[in-house]
């Protein structure tokens, strides 16, 4: 199979110059949103010299007039996640995830995993079930689902795994209790993770931001290694 037929979601991409191999920020939008949602981050992550891929949810659905929006999974007012079509939109990125590495010089020990609400809980799926695959896991106004944080195997390869939790304390959509709930449930799993909180709605502010270059940084780019 070629690498285009296994990356069947439209994406957009900020590739530096150079021949790689790069460290690299998958992002994934939140319901409603699109590719091109989070692409204009990049050249702020890493100075833009990261690359950055941006695929799109594969549902898609009438958001207002004229206008059409992209999810990864159906949203269900006050139920539980489903998840097993929360692993629908999973199979489809990791399809495309499995092209991206294939076709973009990518460098695998700087793989980094982003989510900004729905897509928070994508990156949470993609990162805990294979820790080993991701330098970092950044969620960003999500939530991990307790029926997700429960089904998640014992790994070693999860004290690895790097995560930023980011949320908002005026957020409308998602309460902030989700995210400090998500914290408890990561270090339940034994994942190390740095978490903030911001006086902001469900989007991402200078702060909030700025916080992030740091802590990829810090933590995935130019790590402090202990002899």
């Amino acid at each position: 199979m070629s690498y285009a037929a296994r990356m069947k979601l439209l994406y957009t991409a900020h590739i530096p110059a150079g021949d790689g191999p790069f460290p690299t920020i998958i992002a994934l939008h939140g319901w409603g949103a699109s590719a091109h949602d989070l692409i204009g981050l990049a050249p702020i992550f890493d100075g833009g010299r990261s690359l950055v891929l941006c695929p799109q949810g594969p549902l898609a659905f009438q958001a207002g007039p004229g206008q059409v929006g992209y999810g990864w999974f159906p949203l269900k007012d006050g139920g539980p996640t489903d998840l097993a079509e929360v692993r629908e939109g999973i199979d489809a990125l990791q399809g495309f995830i499995d092209g991206a590495l294939a076709a973009h010089p990518i460098d695998r020990r700087k793989l980094v995993i982003l989510g900004f609400s729905q897509g928070g809980v994508m990156a949470y799926e993609l990162a805990l079930r294979d820790p080993g695959a991701y330098a970092g896991l950044i969620a960003l106004s999500s939530w991990l689902p307790d029926e997700m944080a429960e089904s998640i195997p014992a790994n070693p390869e999860l004290a690895n795994l790097q995560a930023l939790v980011i949320h908002g304390t005026q957020d409308p959509m998602i309460s902030v209790d989700l995210a400090r709930e998500s914290r408890g449930a990561l270090a339940k799993l034994g994942v190390p993770a740095s978490y903030r909180e911001y006086e902001m709605g469900h989007e991402i502010n200078p702060d909030a931001l700025r916080q992030i270059v740091s802590w990829l940084d810090e933590k995935v780019l130019n790590p402090v290694l202990l002899a």
